[in-house]
C-alpha cells in the first residue's frame, strides 16, 4: 500500500507543481493573456505579479528535500490562492469554467499535502 501512496504522490504532486510552477511564472513575467484573465476580478497588475512569485517559491519549497516546515507553509500558501482564486470569481460575478482550474489544484494540494512520505512529514513529538 505504501508504494501506491507514493506513486500517486508524485503523479498529484508532478500536475500540481507543473501547473502552478508554469501559472506563476506566467503571472510573475505578466503575460498578456494572464493579465486579461484577471481583469474582471479588479486586482492590481503588480498583485498579479506577487502572487505569481510566491506560487514559483512554494513549488519549489514542496519540491525541494528537508525544510518540512516550510513545506507546510508551502501547501496552505498554495492552498489559500487557490481556493482564493475560486471565491474571487465568484465575489466578482465570474463565475464560469474559469473557476475550475483552481478548485482543482486547491483538491490537489490537499492531496499532495497528504500523501506526501514521512520524511517530508513534521514529526510530532508528544
Amino acid at each position: 500500500m505504501e508504494k501506491k501512496k507514493l506513486i500517486w504522490y508524485w503523479i498529484i504532486t508532478a500536475i500540481l507543481s507543473f501547473c502552478i510552477f508554469s501559472g506563476g511564472l506566467a503571472q510573475a513575467m505578466q503575460v498578456k493573456g494572464v493579465v486579461e484573465g484577471f481583469k474582471p476580478l479588479g486586482y492590481p497588475v503588480y498583485f498579479i505579479s506577487l502572487i505569481g512569485v510566491w506560487k514559483v517559491l512554494g513549488i519549489i519549497a514542496i519540491l525541494i528535500p528537508k525544510f518540512k516546515l516550510l513545506k507546510e507553509w508551502a501547501y496552505a500558501g498554495i492552498f489559500f490562492v487557490m481556493s482564493g482564486a475560486v471565491i474571487s470569481h465568484i465575489a466578482s460575478n465570474d463565475v464560469s469554467v474559469q473557476i475550475i482550474a483552481p478548485a482543482l489544484l486547491a483538491i490537489f494540494t490537499v492531496l499532495s499535502w497528504y500523501l506526501r512520505p514521512e520524511d517530508r512529514k513534521i514529526v510530532s513529538v508528544s
